[in-house]
């Protein structure tokens, strides 16, 4: 009778891990293509959007690769759980940070090309040029990525679509404020009349002014955006300096509820000050 319950209750515990395994198997290879599938589909438009075609797939093994390889080399060098989680969750949220990245610095450099593509564009139709022309023009003359977005304007209204919806279009994947104000003023000229060569000098000249003020905004805030900086990183600079003369005394932060709760309370202060400095030293144009 006792054989036969030991060997019953290992068939049950055999069949219920068979079962268990089946179930978590089917969840991560569920949650695998779902995270594949939404990282390549992200990939896609992310990088579509600023001309950079790569393969997703190859982006995404490489998120997986240091996924897998940076949480076990900080491991190894510290030995700590939470740096190791830390850094797992940091290289999942690595590529957002690169798109977000490169995404601000592509707008940024298109609104500081802008007014020297507006007085190309009123130099060409006061050549006698056509809105279509004046914008063909911008091709070849003006670097990327402003060549590259009027490119693909003229590439739509070429195969049928017209001038307004295709300037929608690019304020859709150009949500700049400047940017918007031009094309704005692009469609009610069409739309009602005016002069849009005058237009297009007086925009210029208004957004080289706004850029000459930023520019002088920028340098006064300057030192305060650098003490931002310097306050945020002084206190983890203190952590790794006792790290190093009191290991034993600080890795109660890491091995225990009070030191936890500790961690997370400095965290959220680092956080919310970082954030207070940033909205002090921003000041809108």
């Amino acid at each position: 009778m006792e054989n036969f319950l030991y060997y019953s209750f290992i068939i049950l515990a055999s069949v219920s891990a068979g079962i268990i395994g089946w179930v978590a198997a089917a969840a991560f290879r569920k949650f695998w293509n779902e995270y594949q599938s939404t990282f390549s589909e992200s990939a896609t438009n992310n990088l579509g959007d600023m001309f950079m075609f790569v393969d997703p797939q190859r982006l995404f093994f490489l998120n997986i690769i240091a996924v897998i390889i940076v949480p076990v080399l900080v491991w190894l060098l510290s030995r700590n759980t939470i740096a190791s989680v830390a850094s797992m969750i940091g290289m999942v949220a690595l590529p957002w940070f690169i798109y977000k990245t490169i995404k601000k610095n592509r707008f940024k450099k298109f609104e500081q090309q802008l007014p020297e593509a507006l007085m190309a564009i009123s130099s060409n139709l006061q050549a006698g040029a056509s809105l279509q022309m004046a914008l063909e023009g911008l091709i070849t003359e003006q670097p990327k990525p402003l060549s590259q977005e009027f490119e693909l304007l003229i590439r739509q209204t070429r195969i049928g679509v017209d001038m307004e919806t295709g300037l929608s279009n690019m304020e859709k994947r150009l949500p700049i404020p400047d940017f918007i104000i031009v094309v704005s003023a692009i469609k009610i000229a069409r739309e009602v009349g005016g002069n849009l060569i005058e237009v297009m000098e007086k925009l210029a000249n208004t957004l080289r002014r706004k850029a000459t003020m930023e520019g002088k905004i920028d340098s006064l805030t300057s030192q305060g955006r650098l003490q931002g900086k310097v306050m945020t990183g002084l206190p983890i600079l203190l952590g790794i300096v006792l790290m190093q003369i009191e290991p034993e005394a600080m890795q109660m932060l890491f091995t225990t509820p009070m030191g936890w709760g500790t961690l997370v309370v400095i965290v959220v202060m680092e956080i919310l000050g970082y954030m207070t400095i940033l909205k002090i030293t921003s000041i809108d144009v």
